[in-house]
């Protein structure tokens, strides 16, 4: 049976983030994940794990001035000194909290850059990353994301981030799957899912179009839950999409699953 963990950048946006894991709880998830630890504190966050018994699956390193609308700086042979600063940051919440994987986001891709230059910097921070992660008995994991959400973003398929990890050649580097970016890009969900999974080691879900929560859109969401039990998906799926209204209200579609 799938396990589905609360996307707290996402889901009940309409409370202060600290508060958002009570309402995950009491939503009946079990496991929650989220974008970016760093505004607060590993106590402040822990004391909301204890108080609610979540665990945490996943967040993301550093990613620069997300504000700004930076997605990442893996890719930014200018900016790797930050890059490993904010791998270390990454690896005491990780541990603290628990999370036994962690996202790198590759960034939009920099004007003027040599192609080349890009990817061995790309390369080399994720070689970084996957040591210093695998000493904290963490995995690595590198996610494409759609050209339609976020123009210029480093990596769009599937087929280039496991080029990357050939490249990296990291035994605890896995790809982020998101189905919602992987329908706006390449489709093939299905077959994709059942080919490489192996090499997937975290899948987050939204409908298309929209973004919005599964039954909403064009995805068949009944037969990928079923075909990902059939081929032995272990791992949580995290639910990163906006409600279409209320957190709550939407959540109609997972009640079934959250059930058998």
């Amino acid at each position: 049976m799938p396990r589905f963990a609360a996307n707290l950048s996402m889901l009940f946006t309409e409370v202060d983030f600290l508060d958002r894991f009570e309402r995950a709880a009491n939503a009946g998830f079990e496991a929650v994940e989220f974008q970016f630890p760093y505004a607060y504190t590993v106590t402040e966050i822990k004391q909301r794990l204890d108080a609610t018994g979540l665990q945490v699956v996943l967040h993301n390193l550093p990613a620069g001035d997300w504000d700004a609308g930076e997605r990442g700086i893996a890719c930014d042979p200018n900016r790797v000194d930050e890059f490993r600063a904010g791998v270390a940051n990454a690896v005491t919440y990780a541990c603290a909290l628990g999370v036994p994987q962690l996202n790198c986001l590759a960034g939009k891709v920099c004007a003027g850059i040599d192609p080349v230059v890009l990817r061995h910097t790309f390369v080399e921070n994720l070689r970084f990353a996957a040591a210093a992660l695998s000493d904290a008995n963490i995995r690595l994991l590198i996610e494409p994301i759609n050209c339609f959400d976020i123009p210029g973003f480093y990596l769009n398929r599937t087929d280039e981030v496991l080029s990357i990890l050939d490249e990296v050649g990291a035994p605890n580097a896995f790809v982020q799957y998101d189905i919602y970016h992987a329908q706006r890009t390449e489709g093939e969900l299905a077959a994709t899912l059942q080919m490489q999974l192996h090499r997937i080691g975290h899948i987050q879900l939204a409908d298309n179009p929209g973004r919005n929560e599964p039954g909403t859109g064009e995805i068949n969401y009944p037969f990928l839950f079923a075909h990902l039990d059939r081929i032995g998906y272990g791992g949580w799926i995290g639910c990163e999409y906006k409600p279409a209204g209320n957190t709550e209200a939407g959540l109609g579609w997972l009640e079934k699953w959250m059930t058998q």
